[in-house]
């Protein structure tokens, strides 16, 4: 059933203002920033159009002009958000490290990448209550995730014929192991914070849990 907010299927699509026409890359990063805010505060069911619009003083037909859908909105800002991680994980030029220091530096980049990073957490968590189905739909973002596992993979490799790695780590076992440590620290850590009476935000605490986690790291790839 459309509502109200989300049904324009019988309105004419118009072009942008001509106060945007100039800069167009422009209008549409604000509104996806506008909708990554909205829908981190109101999940994706609860998100509103209108809601965006009003955010960046637009129009929501102008929405829909760069976007067709609050589905393909919410997408796009699932892209962005998955595109902001793996880019930077791109440039950490883990190939030119030895590979002890490219772990090392991988472990660090995600944590901080997390701890700073609330929204890209909250939005993975809210896409997880809805089964995944729209990354399902995002040959991007698994495109760009096969890059960080490439990446980690070769770095497994050449630490195994060094030697200094065990045999046999898989890639999306590391992977995992790493980001479920730094993921979770954020995406409970109200509730965690509350049940242990233990500060998150506090900077000791940070700096002892990513050397904790670093650790832990290392010595399991231990041969």
């Amino acid at each position: 059933m459309k509502t109200v907010d989300d049904s324009l299927a019988d309105a004419p699509v118009e072009a942008p203002r001509k106060t945007r026409k100039h800069n167009p890359e422009k209008t549409r990063d604000d509104i996806l920033q506008a909708a990554v805010a909205e829908f981190v505060a109101q999940g994706l069911s609860g998100a509103r159009v209108d809601a965006i619009a009003e955010r960046t003083q637009t129009s929501k037909r102008m929405l829909y002009y760069y976007f067709n859908s609050k589905e393909q909105l919410y997408i796009q800002v699932l892209e962005k958000l998955y595109g902001d991680i793996r880019t930077t994980e791109s440039s950490l030029d883990l190939d030119v490290l030895a590979p002890e220091e490219a772990i090392g530096r991988l472990v660090e980049f995600t944590f901080d990448h997390h701890d700073r990073n609330v929204d890209f957490v909250r939005i993975v968590c809210i896409e997880n209550i809805h089964n995944g189905a729209n990354v399902k739909q995002s040959p991007t973002i698994r495109a760009l995730s096969q890059h960080v596992l490439q990446a980690l993979g070769d770095t497994l490799q050449r630490g195994e014929r060094d030697g200094v790695f065990r045999a046999g780590v898989q890639a999306v076992d590391l992977h995992m192991l790493i980001s479920s440590f730094c993921f979770y620290r954020v995406s409970n850590r109200h509730t965690f914070s509350e049940i242990f009476q233990v500060d998150l935000e506090d900077e000791a605490v940070k700096a002892r849990q990513k050397a904790m986690i670093r650790e832990a790291v290392m010595r399991y790839l231990l041969p």
